[in-house]
């Protein structure tokens, strides 16, 4: 395809759009910090508390709406092995942030934790939390580069560039406006971002289902016309995959810090609250364009366009079903719009990831390590280096040749069955400790690794019942990941009740008691440990704003 002029002059100005608002939300944090007794961590990573339920809901959406999310669907239900069936994300994001909101949002915001792990730091340590928290900035930087293949591959076929120039300049844009305002600066350019998603794509959308290039849908819904019915199907040896992943979406993005960033910035608990609530519908809102689009390239005979034969999914271009369908089925200039949208949703999320990983580390491992309370110009210095470590890292996957979704998946499968059952023994239970956390964190890991994981090439060892042997690789079709995430549950609640009992009623010497857990429980109130290398978080992290 020829260079696309058009798209990249509106591509272009959305992009010196977004970097000036995220310029001038820069300045609005910097205009804080003069005006404020907060920290520069609570400035940078929750904008000091300020987040109203407007701005909240956009930020909320945009953050989860983005690339793999809206390239990802259209992919997944246009291939004729998937189908819809096997692509409910919009659904099960919904039903992470309305359990969110219901049970996660209240006992995080009403502690004023500054990341998702504080509340470990608190019960367990420094020290072990730290260890712990290398998993969800793992999961951070696995995402990004989902999120720039989609922007990238869309860009490829769109504007005729190179790969890697169209990754390289949009990860920038995201890490400099990051950079200069923190989570204002994300807050803001979501909100431009999420209207521009949800305008372009449903904009497109009514062209498209009015081009006449399709056959209808309803009908291709359920028969092999061009390819097999766009519904997609389970067969019953795949209800059990089909389950975990379901679950693994719904309840592994609980675990993220990027929602919990959200509701930790709102100015109150109930905001935070409404915000989970209102965002669980704009979330489906912003979905159905994709799964339209993708219905629409199943059922379209692609000798009757001017792309012709073989299909997209024939060619392995599958995962540009999105952006093949703009361009066969609407006007260059809504072609133009929609592709701005496609920048827009990657740009949304990108920035969140860059910022919750750079907030996990400076919280819960850079202040471990440092050993002491670190100055406000020092900890500025250490967010924006992160910030542009986590961006080149994570940019620098997106050589690697895998779909948008198995990114996001990987990174789902990680907060799942290791950071989800951590989360919540820590959050909602008060039996849990150190001994406890450690076992089910080894647990979850060992575990996870015997079952193998073929996106991955990791072979499976431990084969649970109904386990396939497909092309060469062995398959589970049990839900594995669940069962991985329960043994880690388990794992935490016994092992920590054993060993409370052993030290409480002297069976082992309180000297080898190294996560003090019987001083723990004689000081419920605050649950911090005494000695000052393991005292919770620093004062600025956890002040009470009057």
């Amino acid at each position: 395809m020829a260079l696309n002029i058009s798209s990249l002059v509106t591509i272009v100005i959305f992009y010196i759009c977004v970097l000036a608002i995220g310029i001038w939300a820069s300045m609005k944090s910097k205009q804080m910090r003069k005006n404020t007794k907060s920290g520069q961590v609570e400035i940078s990573f929750l904008a000091n508390r300020s987040i109203g339920l407007l701005l909240g809901m956009f930020t909320m959406t945009a953050t989860w709406v983005g690339g793999t999310f809206v390239i990802g669907i259209a992919e997944s239900v246009y291939d004729p092995t998937k189908g819809l069936i096997w692509t409910l994300i919009p659904l099960q994001v919904s039903i992470s942030f309305i359990i969110g909101g219901l049970f996660f949002a209240k006992p995080m915001r009403e502690e004023n934790y500054i990341s998702m792990m504080d509340p470990f730091q608190r019960k367990y340590g420094k020290k072990l939390t730290a260890v712990i928290a290398i998993v969800p900035v793992l999961s951070e930087i696995i995402w990004i580069p989902g999120l720039l293949t989609a922007l990238g591959s869309t860009m490829t076929v769109v504007l005729d560039l190179p790969f890697s120039v169209c990754v390289w300049i949009s990860a920038a844009v995201a890490i400099i406006y990051t950079v200069l305002g923190g989570l204002y600066s994300v807050a803001y350019t979501d909100v431009i971002q999420i209207l521009l998603i949800l305008i372009s794509l449903w904009l497109c959308v009514l062209f498209i289902l009015t081009s006449g290039i399709y056959t209808n849908i309803i009908e291709t819904a359920i028969s092999n016309t061009y390819q097999a019915p766009w519904l997609g199907r389970i067969e019953s040896i795949e209800l059990g995959k089909w389950i975990d992943n379901f679950l693994l979406m719904s309840m592994g993005n609980l675990a993220v810090q990027d929602f919990h960033q959200r509701t930790l910035s709102s100015s109150s608990t109930s905001t935070a609250r409404f915000i989970c609530f209102i965002a669980a519908g704009l979330v489906i809102i912003a979905g159905i364009p994709s799964v339209l689009i993708g219905a629409v390239a199943a059922s379209t005979d692609w000798n009757s366009t001017s792309y012709g034969s073989p299909s997209p999914y024939e060619r392995g271009e599958g995962a540009m079903a999105l952006p093949i369908i703009l361009h066969q089925s609407t006007p260059i200039y809504i072609f133009a719009f929609g592709i701005s949208g496609v920048a827009a949703a990657v740009m949304s999320s990108a920035d969140s990831f860059l910022l919750s990983a750079t907030t996990i580390f400076t919280t819960n491992i850079y202040q471990t390590i440092r050993n002491r309370k670190a100055s406000d110009k020092e900890l500025q210095w250490v967010i924006r280096i992160c910030i542009i470590v986590v961006g080149i890292v994570g940019t620098s996957l997106t050589n690697l040749s895998s779909g948008v979704l198995v990114f996001w998946i990987l990174g789902s499968d990680l907060t799942y069955t290791i950071m989800f059952p951590q989360l919540l023994c820590v959050l909602f239970t008060d039996v849990s400790n150190g001994y406890g956390a450690t076992t089910g964190f080894l647990v979850a890991v060992v575990l996870r690794m015997l079952c193998g994981e073929p996106l991955i090439g990791l072979p499976v060892i431990l084969h649970f019942p109904q386990c396939i042997l497909e092309d060469g690789v062995y398959i589970q079709t049990w839900p594995f990941k669940t069962i991985c995430m329960l043994t880690a549950l388990v794992s935490i609640l016994l092992f920590s009740y054993v060993s409370l009992v052993l030290f409480q009623k002297g069976i082992l010497p309180e000297r080898w008691d190294v996560f003090k857990v019987k001083t723990q429980r004689e000081s419920p109130a605050d649950g911090v440990r005494e000695d000052n290398d393991d005292k919770t978080v620093s004062e600025s992290m956890l002040e009470i704003k009057s």
